[in-house]
């Protein structure tokens, strides 16, 4: 995927949700993989042009495993002139060693975005910007009905009560394999993933479900995404573009 395309879905979704307002700063979480490192570059290249006037900085939540090496990621920051500030905490040690969590991804995302808000505040920032993309939507979907028997996803704008921060996700329109593309060819510093039981979670089950149902019935991604983006689920009322285009 080429430059061009990726500032031109992430812009659509900006404009259609009214994600960045003049004067916003934005705080954008970095986790060191490649929807994260995408973000980044898609939010940095819109700031030189786009209508709003913003301002950036990059977080990263250590989460206390050793051989996490985010040195090349600060070179990237640096290269694109965006503040970066890494919070170390002991996340996996109380996830995995203390409480001996069955299921940690819950709690320890939980921690996680405890320590990022509370840097995001510490920094003045109002907004903070997350790299969930396209799949990740609906495999949130997926996850809900069967796991939870109900229907919710992501939202593409939510306002946390408990800290003022906005959340924004301006890579909804944009497809896993894209990003992954983007990521290669553009030499981006992508770490792996230390988690221990990264790609043995439900999200990975439910994306392999999507993967058999699209190949079983061609087109039925979209059909998916269309349904979570047309729908009255909590937070996806009609974007700006669709009623605009209706008056």
């Amino acid at each position: 995927m080429k430059l061009q395309r990726l500032l031109s879905l992430t812009r659509k979704a900006i404009d259609d949700y009214q994600m960045i307002q003049d004067g916003d700063r934005i705080a954008v979480g970095i986790s060191g993989g490649k929807d994260s490192l995408t973000l980044l570059i898609a939010l940095t290249n819109l700031k030189r042009f786009y209508p709003n006037k913003f301002e950036l900085e990059a977080i990263s939540v250590n989460l206390g495993y050793n051989e996490f090496d985010l040195s090349e990621v600060s070179k990237l920051c640096k290269k694109l002139e965006v503040s970066y500030t890494v919070v170390d905490t002991d996340i996996a040690h109380i996830v995995f060693d203390e409480r001996k969590e069955k299921n940690p991804c819950s709690l320890c995302a939980k921690l996680r975005k405890g320590a990022f808000n509370e840097k995001a505040n510490s920094l003045n920032c109002n907004k903070v910007a997350y790299a969930h993309h396209k799949d990740d939507i609906m495999e949130t979907l997926m996850m809900s009905l069967l796991f939870e028997g109900r229907l919710s996803s992501f939202e593409p704008v939510t306002y946390l009560d408990k800290t003022g921060l906005t959340v924004i996700r301006p890579l909804m329109f944009l497809e896993e394999r894209d990003i992954r593309s983007f990521a290669l060819e553009n030499h981006l510093p992508v770490q792996k993933n230390p988690c221990p039981v990264d790609g043995y979670t439900k999200r990975e089950y439910a994306k392999n479900l999507i993967k058999q149902l699209n190949k079983e019935n061609p087109g039925a991604r979209e059909r998916i995404f269309h349904a979570i983006t047309s729908s009255n689920l909590p937070g996806w009322g009609e974007s700006e573009h669709v009623r605009t285009s209706k008056q």
